[in-house]
């Protein structure tokens, strides 16, 4: 969130319109601003889901495995990924949220560009210390952070794109990440398939952020769901996006021998199916309602979904 009561900055601590680095740095809690620490929760539960599902043994070494893939997944790779998308949308910011921290010169001159640099080079670090598939999925959810933003590719400016490279980041990639981690090589085929499918549900997770926006996307040249489909078209695909991939996860842990998981998360999509009907009503007003009751219920199911492979060993 933008602190738009902060102080106005000195005028030579501002951005540098020439494109030469400032001589100031930003201070400490600018930096972590930038980074949003709010947006690292997602990708840390994903991961650790992931790290569940491999049903490796508790101990202190899969704790301590668990806890630097989590630093991984959120304060530095999620945290690149917001650098660079503060750093591409500066002048859309300097408009719409001129307090947030670059244009509002907290962090002035080149130092947004240079931070998302220099978390790309720490994530790639602690990455490749975790081992090759680490490795392979930091550099994945790092090109689709860069690839998001930066130009030539926007995925952000296309409804279709953005929110599928941002579920595939925050869920799938970091979900495989934590099982490869504790497993020490390649996740197992169960694994990887819902990873992928809960991917496909934070799709619909994610086009729920645009609803907010519709006007300014419209005026922007941003072609969100809701402005090319219109927001109650938008929203039943999103509403289905979400469920659908559900239904396949209870299919599958039925098919697992998992029935009590998967009678679990069938009553956790029936309460969704529920909240849904009021976020119909009015997609543009309940979505932040919903990302709050109904997309906790989906990301509970994760969870359970986890448990259910290390349980029947299939992880």
């Amino acid at each position: 969130m933008a602190d738009t009561s902060a102080t106005a900055p000195r005028p030579e601590a501002g951005p540098d319109r020439t494109g030469r680095t400032s001589s100031a740095l930003p201070a400490p809690r600018a930096v972590l601003e930038l980074l949003k620490p709010i947006t690292w929760f997602a990708p840390m539960w994903a991961y650790l889901c992931g790290a569940v599902s491999a049903g490796q043994p508790l101990s202190v070494d899969w704790a301590l495995l668990a806890l630097a893939g989590m630093v991984l997944a959120g304060p530095l790779v999620c945290a690149t990924s917001q650098a660079v998308n503060d750093w591409y949308d500066r002048e859309v910011d300097a408009i719409n949220e001129p307090g947030r921290p670059i244009p509002s010169g907290r962090i002035p001159g080149r130092w947004g560009f240079n931070i998302a640099v220099i978390w790309t080079v720490l994530s790639l670090a602690a990455g490749a210390a975790l081992g090759v598939w680490v490795l392979v999925g930091t550099v994945v959810g790092l090109i689709l952070a860069w690839a998001y933003s930066a130009p030539p590719f926007r995925l952000k400016r296309s409804g279709w794109t953005g929110p599928a490279a941002v579920a595939l980041s925050y869920e799938g990639i970091a979900w495989f990440t934590g099982a490869a981690v504790v497993t020490g090589g390649l996740p197992g085929t169960p694994s990887i398939m819902l990873a992928l499918l809960y991917s496909v549900g934070a799709w619909g997770i994610m086009t729920l952020n645009d609803f907010k926006a519709v006007e300014g996307d419209s005026q922007l040249g941003i072609r969100s769901l809701p402005v090319v489909l219109g927001i109650r078209p938008a929203a039943l695909l999103a509403c289905a996006v979400m469920v659908v991939p559900q239904v396949v996860v209870v299919g599958l842990l039925f098919a697992w021998g998992a029935p009590v998981s998967a009678a679990v998360i069938a009553a956790l999509i029936a309460v969704q199916l529920t909240l849904m009907a009021r976020l119909l009503e009015d997609p543009a007003r309940w979505a932040p309602w919903y990302n709050a009751t109904g997309t906790t219920l989906s990301v509970a199911g994760m969870m359970v979904a986890a448990a259910a492979l290390a349980n029947t060993g299939i992880g």
